[in-house]
Order: C-alpha cells, then structure tokens, then sequence
C-alpha cells in the first residue's frame, strides 16, 4: 500500500484517525441470529441455585462481582439467540476478536501451544505458559474470555490450582474435560474421577468468591458411548458446571438428542472447521438444535499461518507481499492503539522532556511528539517518498509517445491464483522494483521506447520468477 503511494502525483499523506474505544455488548444489544424473534434462554434452577450461592460467597467476602468478566459473560448468556465465539491465541488476535464486534471469544490449548512454543497440544505446554498467555489476552481486551484449561493439568487438586490461577488471570469462564491428559488424546477418566474435576472446580470458584462460569466437556461420545456421554453431562450439571459440552457428536439427531439433557442449560457447540465428526452448521441451524454458545477453535491459527507462508514465499521469490494483502503502518497502528497511548501520554509530559527528546516513535523512527514547557507541538510524522523518475526533456523525442500510457504488471501464482494486477503511468518507472524485485536489472525504458508505435496493448514481458510464478508486463 504505501509502495503504491510512490507513483501519485502528490506526497503521501498520513492521517491520524482516533482509535475507536472497545464496545461491550450490553444484554439488550448482543449480536443474534434472531434478534427478534428467538425467546431468551434461561438457566434451569439447579443453576440458578448455584449462581445466586456463588454470588452470595462472593458479597460476604467483601468481592464486588459488579463488573467482574464472568458477570459480564453471564449477562450475555441471557441475551436471545445463539452466541459465536472465535478462538483467540494472543493479545492481537483477542484484539481482533473484540474489533470485529463478538461480545466474548475462547481460547484453545491446540493455538496457544502452537503460538507460544511451537509445539503440538499433547501436553507440552504447562500450566504456568497457559495462564501467563491467558493473562496477556485478558488484559488485551474488555470483552469477557473463556478459557481452555483442558483436563485441569492432573487430579482434582490440580483443578482446583488451575480454576483459581484462571480466575486471577482475569478469565470470565474456564473449560474442563474429561481426557486422561491434555491435548487430542481420546482417553477418558472414569465417571467418578470427571465428576470429582467438576465438583473441585466449583470448589475452588467458591473458596475464591468468585463467579467464573464453568463449562464441562466430556470427549466420553466416541471412547465409549453416547449415551455414557449423556449420562456425564447431567452428572456435571448435578456437581454445578454452568455449561455443557459434548465433543464429537456426529449429527444433527445426536445434537438435538444432547441439548435435551438439562434442556435449560446452555449447551456449547465446537464446530471444527478442518472437518472433525461434527456436522458443520450455520448460526441458525445451531440455534435452532438448542445451542447457545458455538466456538471456531482453528479459524484464526489456520489462516494466520497460511497468510505467513504466502508471505514468505514471496518474499523467497522475490517479491513482496502484494499490495492489498496485508494492513498498512496506520491501521496496525490504529489497532495497537499508538494513538491512544500518545494523547494518554501527553497527560504526564514534562518541561523536562523536550530536554531528553522524549518521543513517540513508529517502527521506523518516523513519528515524533515534543512537548516543550507547557505548550503541545505536533511535528508531522516524517514519511520517506521516493521520488518517480521523470523523463528529461532531452529523452522526450521520442519516449514522450508513452507518457500517455499505462504499464500493467500482471502475477499469476504457480497455483494460478492472481496475486497482482496494477496499473501505473508509464512514464514513472523508479520504484517499480519495490512492487516486484524480480523486474530488477530489466531496462523497461527500452522495452518501452520500442513498443512506443505500438497500437494498443503490447506485452512486454512474460516469464516465471524463482518461485515459479507467472510474471507479465504489458504497455497498454
């Protein structure tokens, strides 16, 4: 993007636009399927019974749960129609989450592990990795989160350890399943130990006058049986889990079957987009089955590291990522929150400061803010254009002919994808290079000063990069 600037008549231009302040979704504005028509989902009085003794814990501790995150998330629970939860990885996929308007997200121990430590979710990662990361996406974001805490990293006293690290961490609920240990494994504890885990973490919520919602999973369905997996769900419901989880229920009647257990408590749906044994549902049909909560647990990793390997192979090619493909400087920047953090830190400015050259600077160094006794002065971020190459007048005759013309630079993936396909005057030739590296060392002057009497498009270049892609070049 800020490649392409180079080639307009005018220097470029960079505008500071006030970073949007994060929006918490109250009960009556959540984002539904069926706003209007869906009647609210209400918490069987089992539940009820739990939630008020939890919040009664809590006053008497002296705790205010006023604006806790697991108030916030239960409020959302009771707002109608079915809630999507994207699963987030880090602080800037949290970030994202919250940007795009979702009123909670989920994290997962398969993306966290990936992420923080490159490794595959078979346990690997401890317990201390996941809550410090779950602490960082926490604070990243005024939505409530929902964490992953597996099989609770051992028996129920683990749980309880885990429970109560989750809730210092700041998440709004936590998901404790029924593995024999963390990750994919397809081992399953017995019915009592699982229902001992729920119970611990209830436990450990009300030692800590806390009202983190609590979701138990059972992967029981395709180790042992459907109905073994019916059976330990309403035993977690009777320990006082708040939701219900069943993994790999393998269609639809098996979902229906699964939200009439406890039909009034919430029910989460894991839609695996890879292709797991869940049928893959839209919102509605989710909502319709009974579901009020659904996760995506690969979306964001997935494309995340596919954008990366792209980008890579460009740049192994010998090109840069095409235009269009990733965000410019200021709308990372917007979405870091640089300008929030630079007026916030105008409040705390001293005479002082000028004297040190305190500043504010973006990755290149460009962005500068100086205060100087008490008055606020801007200096303008300082942006780097590269000037076109114009034709001499000497060189004019009879090179002018084109200046009226466009050069095209067309690429086609070896998978035979488009990946560019722009237009600049003909006439300004420098920086060219920038957009595609591979055109370096071609004298597109003489190419062109041939093509000159040309009428209408003439290709100029055809070949394949290093990395296999179809590079054109047209004078149109």
């Amino acid at each position: 993007m800020a490649t392409l600037s180079s080639y307009t008549s005018s220097p470029p231009r960079i505008l500071h636009r006030q970073q949007s302040k994060p929006i918490l979704f109250p009960p009556d504005s959540t984002p539904s399927i069926r706003q209007l028509y869906t009647k609210p989902i209400s918490v069987s009085r089992r539940s009820r019974g739990a939630i008020n003794a939890t919040a009664a814990a809590s006053d008497t501790s002296g705790n205010s749960n006023a604006s806790s995150p697991a108030k916030k998330l239960r409020e959302i629970m009771q707002s109608p129609g079915v809630l999507q939860g994207p699963c987030c990885f880090d602080a800037l996929s949290a970030k994202l989450v919250e940007r795009a308007g979702f009123p909670y997200c989920l994290t997962t121990g398969f993306s966290i592990s990936a992420a923080r430590v490159g490794l595959p979710d078979k346990g690997l990662i401890s317990y201390g990795e996941m809550v410090d990361q779950g602490q960082q996406i926490t604070q990243a974001v005024s939505i409530p989160v929902i964490g992953d805490g597996g099989n609770g990293f051992g028996n129920a006293m683990n749980v309880k350890r885990t429970v109560k690290g989750y809730i210092k961490a700041g998440f709004a609920g936590i998901i404790i399943n029924d593995q024999v240990s963390s990750g994919r494994e397809r081992g399953v504890v017995s019915r009592e130990e699982a229902v001992m885990r729920v119970k611990a973490a209830v436990d450990a919520r009300r030692e800590c006058g806390s009202d983190i919602v609590i979701v138990a999973q059972t992967d029981s369905r395709e180790v042992i049986s459907l109905e073994e997996s019916f059976s330990r769900a309403r035993a977690f419901t009777d320990a006082g889990a708040d939701v219900l989880s069943v993994d790999s229920l393998v269609s639809r009647e098996e979902m229906k079957s699964f939200c009439n257990v406890y039909p009034l408590v919430p029910k989460l749906a894991n839609m695996l987009e890879t292709g797991g044994k869940i049928p893959m549902l839209n919102p509605l049909e989710i909502e319709e089955i009974g579901y009020k909560l659904v996760a995506y647990p690969l979306s964001l990793i997935g494309v995340s590291i596919r954008a990366m390997q792209d980008a890579l192979l460009a740049i192994k090619g010998g090109r840069i990522p095409p235009p269009g493909s990733m965000p410019s400087l200021e709308e990372i920047e917007e979405i870091l929150g640089y300008d929030t953090y630079r007026e916030e830190e105008k409040r705390y400015a001293t005479s002082s400061s000028s004297d040190r050259g305190s500043s504010s600077r973006s990755v290149y160094g460009g962005n500068q803010r100086i205060v100087q006794d008490d008055s606020e002065q801007r200096v303008d971020p300082v942006v780097e254009v590269m000037i076109p190459e114009v034709v001499s007048n000497e060189s004019r005759n009879p090179f002018s002919r084109i200046w009226s013309r466009s050069l095209r630079i067309k690429i086609i993936g070896r998978d035979g994808i488009e990946k560019l396909d722009v237009r600049i005057p003909a006439g300004f030739l420098e920086g060219v290079t920038n957009i595609v590296p591979a055109l370096g060392g071609v004298n597109l002057k003489q190419l062109m000063d041939d093509a000159a009497d040309e009428v209408g498009g003439k290709l100029l270049l055809d070949f394949k990069d290093t990395a296999g892609d179809r590079i054109q070049v047209f004078l149109e």
